[in-house]
């Protein structure tokens, strides 16, 4: 075997382990909205920002602690931050703010703008250049987004898309500067710590809401709270920041724009949404733009 074969092959197995990784990741992030819908049939919005990210964060101390894992590095601390102020804190709320008056569909539809996000705040952070190529496939994914989400509105975001459109600038943030400091941590560690950082917020958070939004806590309502503690807010992101690790940060988010297409499914198959006529063909251009930009220089 020639020397240029061995170096290889290591690498193509790395691109393909990441690949398959953040490609769980998103899969497990698609249920993230229908989820959320059965958790607002029980609980308020800010319960269940609050409760969400105070299961995980307990899941997540829990972890730590069994792996005996040291506290981050002081240089690390502002990365964690950003992560439990966007990932843990501010993507839940402002997307269980939008659910009730947006639907899953057209939500996850907006949400398809998150990749290119992502990917100019991680090239912004590490001076990255991706090619001409990727640039071109992430901009027509993600104004196919933004034309789907203006016929929906007749020509005008919704209060729905406000907060949709902040939900993307939060989570955006988290990705790109969990994603960078996973390239120094393991994946896991980056969320758990991340969750851990956001438990007296989310403990507050939680008390405050049980106050003043009344609970109607059904079988349906539970579950989805479980899976948006249990996955939505750690297990998947144990695999997307490992994914992100190993093809990096804006290779991996492109892979995203996947999810949209994922959501709409489960929204016609476990609640029985009627998809907008325009929402599949979205989904479908998004999705070849996901295609082109795995083949482009990163």
């Amino acid at each position: 075997m020639k020397i240029h074969d061995s170096a290889t092959r290591p690498r193509t197995i790395t691109v393909r382990g990441g690949t398959l990784a953040a490609a769980l990741a998103v899969v497990s992030f698609s249920l993230s909205f229908p989820a959320t819908v059965w958790a607002l049939d029980g609980f308020g919005p800010w319960t269940v920002t609050g409760v969400r990210g105070l299961l995980a964060g307990l899941l997540a101390a829990a972890c730590l602690i069994a792996a005996r894992t040291p506290l981050p590095e002081r240089r690390h601390v502002p990365d964690l931050l950003t992560v439990a102020v966007g990932c843990v804190i501010g993507f839940p709320l402002f997307t269980a703010l939008a659910l009730p008056t947006s639907g899953t569909g057209h939500s996850a539809v907006v949400i398809g703008v998150l990749p290119l996000a992502t990917a100019i705040i991680s090239s912004a952070l590490t001076g990255g250049r991706p090619s001409r190529t990727f640039w071109v496939a992430a901009g027509v994914g993600a104004a196919t987004v933004v034309a789907f989400t203006l016929s929906r509105g007749h020509g005008l975001p919704t209060i729905g898309d406000g907060y949709l459109f902040a939900a993307v600038l939060s989570a955006a943030a988290g990705y790109a500067r969990g994603g960078r400091l996973a390239s120094y941590l393991p994946g896991w560690q980056v969320i758990a710590w991340g969750v851990v950082a956001a438990l007296p917020v989310s403990a507050v958070l939680t008390a405050g809401a049980l106050v003043v939004e009344p609970a109607r806590p059904g079988p349906a309502a539970i579950l989805g709270l479980l899976y948006l503690a249990a996955v939505s807010q750690f297990g998947g992101f144990v695999l997307w920041y490992r994914g992100m690790a190993l093809i990096g940060v804006p290779r991996a988010s492109q892979l995203q724009l996947a999810q949209p297409l994922l959501t709409l499914v489960w929204a016609v198959l476990l609640m029985g949404e009627r998809l907008p006529v325009l929402a599949p063909v979205t989904a479908v251009i998004v999705l070849v733009c996901v295609v082109v930009t795995q083949r482009s220089r990163v």
